[in-house]
């Protein structure tokens, strides 16, 4: 199950809607081991693709140095899909290699009238995608 407050949720939700018609990309970021998403870090969409997420190389390497000097690691790797379900694509099964990461999913095709907003979360382990439980709290 992932555990994540409202204010991580709508900061999520509002960064996938900023980015609307393109997808929305980022991490949040928790300390090492503790598996507890704490600090939110959008990213920008290097693709810059209604259809297609892409972390901008150098914006990635940046990340994980500053993850390494901080002790923490990516909790949830979130990206939305702008005019289907939330649910992964072969694509994005194939670029999850976080294996301890909450895979989240974010429809904003309600913004085009194309389908219902969603926001789920999935584990991704070689190749296998499980749907859990997003349970939203005030605070940890």
């Amino acid at each position: 199950m992932l555990t994540l407050t409202q204010a991580l949720y709508d900061q999520i939700v509002a960064h996938a809607r900023e980015d609307h018609p393109d997808e929305a990309c980022g991490v949040v970021a928790g300390p090492a081991g503790s598996g507890r998403p704490e600090r939110f870090i959008p990213m920008l969409n290097a693709a810059r693709s209604p259809t297609f997420y892409e972390f901008d190389s150098q914006d990635l390497l940046k990340l994980y140095r500053e993850l390494d000097d901080r002790d923490e690691e990516p909790v949830i790797i979130y990206h939305s899909h702008t005019a289907t379900e939330a649910y992964p694509s072969r694509t994005d099964i194939s670029y999850a290699n976080e294996p301890g990461a909450h895979y989240v999913l974010v429809s904003t095709a309600d913004a085009d009238g194309l389908g219902e907003f969603q926001f789920r979360s999935f584990r991704i382990l070689d190749g296998e995608v499980t749907e859990e439980e997003v349970k939203v709290v005030d605070a940890y």
